[in-house]
């Protein structure tokens, strides 16, 4: 299975259910990744509004 973003959240992942949102929508048609190592401290995290580690896409198309 290839990676996918969340339509979400954009956590990148090659699960059929998201990790962190449960949801089932996804794309393979993103740019950009971010990985968040430390979401506490990363300004990245807060702009993604995320408080999880994990890949990210930064832009994402349906």
């Amino acid at each position: 299975m290839s990676e996918k973003a969340c339509i979400k959240c954009h956590i990148i992942t090659e699960t059929k259910e998201c990790p962190i949102c449960n949801g089932r929508e996804f794309t393979d048609k993103f740019t950009g990744v971010a990985i968040i190592f430390n979401p506490e401290k990363s300004e990245i995290a807060k702009e993604l509004k995320t408080e999880r580690k994990g890949a990210y896409a930064l832009r994402i198309r349906k």
